[in-house]
C-alpha cells in the first residue's frame, strides 16, 4: 500500500475545568462514520510545527494563539489512516494550550473542513472514558493525564 506523508500539528485545548475541545467529523468517502478529534491538521510547506498548530486551531476554532504561547510539543506519534480514498502516514506533534473558556467560531474553515467537521463539543475526562464514541488519538485521557499533571508541576500548582 502505498501511503503520502505528511507533517501536522494538533492542539489539546484545555479549558479551566479541565474539558478538553474535540471536532466532530468523517471521512467524505466513509459516509456515516464519524469520530471525535483535536483540532490540527497538515502542516503547510515551510511552517513548523507551533505555526502549523496556531494557523489549524485559529481557522477550526477561531481561536488565535501565538506559536510562542504554544511552547513546545507536549506529544508525537506517527499514525496512519484513510481520507477521501487516499492512505496518509502522519507524523504530528501535539500542543498543550491552556485558555480560561472559549466559544468555538466555525467561519475559517476551509471548503473541506466544511464539507467534514459537524459540530465540536468540551469534553471532561471521566466523559471521554465513558464514551463507546471513535475518539483520537488513542488513548487521549492517558495523554491528558499527563500533560495536565506535568503541566500543573511546572506552574506549581
Amino acid at each position: 500500500m502505498t501511503y503520502i506523508d505528511r507533517r501536522a500539528a494538533r492542539v489539546l485545548l484545555v479549558d479551566a475545568t479541565e474539558r478538553v475541545l474535540l471536532l466532530h467529523g468523517g471521512d467524505p468517502a466513509q459516509p456515516g462514520r464519524r469520530w471525535w478529534f483535536t483540532p490540527g491538521g497538515g502542516l503547510d510547506e515551510g511552517e513548523t510545527a507551533a505555526q502549523g498548530a496556531a494557523r489549524e486551531l485559529f481557522e477550526e476554532t477561531g481561536l488565535r494563539a501565538d506559536p510562542a504561547e504554544l511552547g513546545e510539543p507536549v506529544h508525537h506519534e506517527v499514525t496512519e489512516f484513510g481520507y477521501d480514498g487516499r492512505r496518509y502516514r502522519q507524523n504530528q506533534h501535539f500542543f498543550l494550550h491552556r485558555v480560561p473558556a472559549w466559544e468555538v467560531d466555525f467561519a475559517g474553515f476551509d471548503a473541506d473542513e466544511r464539507r467534514t467537521i459537524t459540530e465540536h463539543r468540551w469534553w471532561t475526562l471521566a466523559e471521554i472514558d465513558a464514551s463507546d464514541a471513535e475518539i483520537y488519538p488513542a488513548d487521549l485521557t492517558g495523554l491528558l493525564r499527563r500533560c495536565l499533571a506535568t503541566d500543573a508541576a511546572v506552574r506549581g500548582h
